[in-house]
């Protein structure tokens, strides 16, 4: 029962719910970033290099049976094994535009945080005892002649 216990206040805890948020708007995001790879600049890239489909680069390591279209998917679902360079080009452009975001998101945050004035100290509390030695001393200093 104890383990029980301290699982529910680990799960609980405001980190761990925040890792939680954290990850599924990262895998949200991560398709927004996907989508703007693959719909918006890709597109424009091979339109600047020959209109070239960088999702469709591969080089055939296998025998291709016969009929077996030369595309991508169509070799996969055949089985033929394929060194297919244009995913990786787009995973890599992916998260570079990826980094580049959370990049200036930190440092917009840190911007923010150096703008923030710093809160005014507070006077510490004066100890309950100093203030009753201090009433003390004043009194005996009003029944000094």
């Amino acid at each position: 029962m104890g383990m029980m216990k301290e699982f529910r206040e680990f799960a609980i805890k405001g980190n761990v719910i925040d890792l939680a948020v954290g990850v599924i708007i990262g895998g949200a995001f991560g398709k927004i970033v996907d989508s703007v790879v693959s719909d918006l600049i890709m597109p424009l890239v091979g339109l600047v290099f020959g209109k070239l489909d960088f999702s469709n680069l591969f080089l055939v390591l296998g025998s291709v049976p016969e009929g077996t279209a030369m595309t991508l998917d169509a070799l996969k679902k055949a089985g033929v094994p394929v060194f297919a360079y244009g995913s990786f080009i787009t995973v890599a452009v992916n998260f570079a535009i990826l980094a580049f975001i959370i990049f200036l998101m930190i440092k917009q945050i840190n911007r923010l945080k150096r703008e923030a004035p710093p809160a005014p100290a507070e006077a510490p509390v004066t100890p309950e005892d100093i203030v009753l030695l201090r009433e003390i001393r004043d009194s005996l200093a009003k029944k000094t002649p």
